[in-house]
């Protein structure tokens, strides 16, 4: 027999299937891990600016430290100076921080300049072996000493609020010629179990996730010899069977989903965990380490042009695909790329920023404060 609640009791019930609603609507929205959502600044930011983009919902920074810039001397030691501020401004405004390390002195790598660039140019090869790799373990452990749970920079800061790193990335795009002129999965996964140890060396609990893959660069379609570029899923599948025990290498995988329209995120994404399934790994996290869309006027030549509000619309859509995803892909964070405009560095940089150079909010932040709040 079904019970009918009396008139003192039906409110109540009311109210508890109300809450119980509300509960359910809300969770895809706090169903996101901790830390989920990033940004990449390509300039140092102010405490002001960081302190605002704490305020509106952003939980990590995505910050390069490049091995040429920290130790240019083979004979001198580590220069901090400029990491230690970034750090340090992170942490005042309780932001975590996701280092990446990248890049090689001359001394330890020759440079060649960029095929088909204007003059940009990058190491020759990858740090892997010999000298060169001994000498970046020893960076690499270095960086974790400075900056992770037990490091020399918050114990020589203790005012500071403790932000120590967990988690360490393994160079950037490495199957990307702007980072390597020659990328070379088997020589990455090398690379990959060398800094592995290092970085487990100083802090056996931190995490090591892969440099992020460019998805699909146009290099990669064309018959280069040496190849200037992979797709990410060949990179990453011959990584896994030219480099022996590199399952147990890493924490994460992470990728750059460059794509004309938050529409095709989904195919790239999904072909990166059908290359994870196949490799008995598709258990492991994805790291979206940069994704982003420009808010320069639309034009044949730039597919990412998108317009203020246009860019607003791309960052929506992708957001809002990403988080209803993030179970089934495995998602751990999402950063957007960028948070200010820097003409001159790529094709797009000079409008993929949140906030303008005036320093005014786009569109496109207010969407972000939106799903990240």
């Amino acid at each position: 027999m079904l019970h009918r609640p009396n008139v003192e009791t039906r409110p109540l019930a009311t109210l508890l299937l109300v809450g119980v609603l509300a509960l359910l609507a809300a969770a895809p929205a706090a169903a996101v891990p901790r830390l989920f959502w990033g940004v990449v600044p390509q300039l140092q930011q102010s405490d002001a600016r960081l302190r605002r983009l704490r305020q509106g919902g952003v939980d990590s920074v995505r910050l390069p430290v490049a091995w040429g810039s920290v130790q240019p001397s083979a004979r001198g030691g580590f220069d901090w100076a400029v990491i230690d501020a970034q750090v340090g401004a992170a942490a005042r405004a309780r932001l975590e921080v996701l280092p990446f390390l990248y890049d090689a002195p001359r001394w330890a790598v020759p440079s060649r300049r960029v095929p088909g660039s204007a003059g940009a140019r990058a190491p020759l090869h990858l740090p892997a072996a010999g000298a060169a790799g001994r000498a970046w373990a020893a960076f690499a452990r270095a960086a974790v000493a400075r900056y992770g749970p037990g490091g020399d920079f918050w114990s020589e800061n203790p005012a500071l609020p403790r932000r120590p790193v967990h988690y360490w990335q393994v160079w950037n795009e490495p199957n990307f010629k702007y980072f390597v002129v020659r990328p070379n999965p088997a020589e990455y996964g090398r690379l990959v179990k060398r800094t592995a140890g290092a970085i487990g060396s100083a802090d056996p609990r931190a995490q090591v996730i892969l440099g992020g893959l460019f998805a699909r660069p146009g290099e990669a379609a064309r018959p280069f010899h040496p190849p200037q570029a992979y797709f990410a899923t060949d990179f990453l599948r011959l990584m896994y069977q030219r480099t022996p025990g590199i399952r147990a290498a890493f924490d994460g995988v992470s990728l750059h989903p460059y794509t004309a329209t938050y529409q095709r995120l989904r195919p790239e994404i999904e072909e990166v965990r059908s290359v994870l399934r196949r490799a008995r790994d598709g258990g492991i996290g994805l790291w979206i380490t940069e994704m982003g869309w420009s808010s320069e006027r639309p034009n044949r030549r730039d597919s990412f042009a998108k317009g203020l509000h246009g860019q607003a619309a791309q960052l929506k859509g992708a957001f809002s695909l990403l988080r209803r995803e993030q179970s089934r892909w495995r998602l751990k964070r999402v950063y957007w790329f960028s948070v200010d405009d820097v003409p001159g560095v790529c094709n797009f940089c000079g409008g993929t920023g949140l906030f303008r150079r005036s320093g005014a909010p786009k569109p496109a932040w207010h969407a972000y404060v939106r799903f990240a709040r």
